[in-house]
């Protein structure tokens, strides 16, 4: 039996996730390769990736390339002589990069593909009003999240969950799942299985400011689904209009209450405590927002310090 050497690559958070149970199992992680630094925030100071301040802790080697083609690069990943390497939440690799490792690549992916391929599968499967979700480990291939699966483990999504929350579920599951297809790979008891080419596939498109936009022409369960499936980060958004004053303001948490009215759609009806917008099937009760310029507050905080009329919309 070959013991495994692997080159990890992976971002974010929900990398590192992963990075940690495969690390605390004891396996052999010859190498780490993540998004090149680079400047965020307001003073645009330089921002490491969540994977390397791991790998930096951990003292594992780090490549951080920014040409994946790059023959320095391939040359130096080949000098680690690893056998199998894996992806969580990286970049579309090179076929020279994915297929350079005797046992292959393998990507684990946060959905039960082949749905939900894309960038943004978690928040999704939430908006779209799913029921359940799970995640895939799969072999690379040269399109994007179309390899045959390895493994496959499912999970309910709670009605009030939000992408958040599922978020750090899946980086659980995740990670056993990792684990359970390192031991498959290493046991040779790996069958493979080619994805199903269905004609009903959703796709997890990349999140933007017009996808988070909140359309209030949608029914109540729509919106109250947008705005769990993009709590926390991204954030659905809308323009809230009063007289001549225009904002544009994030709503993170709210509730959908179904009601038979005809109050004028968009309309926001207030008291000391409580936000309300009417909708074509109900209300949406806002419970958790933020105005520019100020945090991220629950409703009856925020009431506190703003005052709207009874002329207030959102657009």
């Amino acid at each position: 039996m070959e013991k495994l050497r692997i080159i990890f690559m992976g971002t974010p958070d929900f990398a590192v996730g992963i990075l940690d149970q495969i690390y605390k199992t004891g396996y052999d992680i010859a190498a780490v390769i993540t998004a090149p630094d680079k400047p965020a925030g307001r003073g645009q100071k330089v921002a490491i990736s969540a994977v390397k301040a791991y790998a930096l802790e951990k003292g594992l080697p780090i490549l951080q390339p920014t040409n994946l083609k790059n023959e320095a690069f391939l040359n130096e990943l080949a000098s680690y002589q690893a056998n199998l390497q894996i992806v969580v939440a990286f970049r579309m690799l090179p076929e020279a990069v994915w297929k350079m490792p005797k046992f292959g690549t393998f990507n684990l992916h946060a959905s039960l593909l082949p749905q939900y391929r894309g960038a943004a599968p978690i928040n999704w499967a939430i908006i779209n009003g799913e029921k359940e979700t799970g995640v895939t480990t799969f072999f690379i291939d040269d399109k994007i999240d179309t390899g045959a699966i390895i493994l496959s483990k499912k999970t309910t999504i709670a009605p009030n969950e939000n992408a958040g929350i599922l978020h750090d579920r899946l980086m659980e599951l995740g990670g056993t799942t990792v684990l359970e297809t390192l031991e498959l790979i290493k046991e040779g008891k790996v069958n493979p299985i080619i994805q199903n080419e269905a004609s009903d596939l959703k796709t997890a498109y990349k999140l933007n400011k017009d996808n988070c936009k909140i359309n209030w022409n949608a029914t109540g369960e729509t919106i109250y689904n947008q705005i769990r499936g993009l709590s926390p980060y991204p954030t659905a958004w809308t323009y809230i209009k009063d007289e001549e004053q225009e904002w544009n303001v994030k709503i993170y948490e709210s509730e959908f209450i179904p009601e038979i009215h005809q109050v004028e759609k968009g309309s926001i009806h207030l008291t000391k405590k409580e936000m309300k917008i009417a909708l074509s099937d109900g209300w949406l009760k806002v419970i958790c927002l933020q105005f520019p310029g100020k945090k991220k507050m629950l409703t009856h905080e925020l009431l506190n310090g703003i005052q709207l009329s009874p002329k207030a919309l959102v657009l």
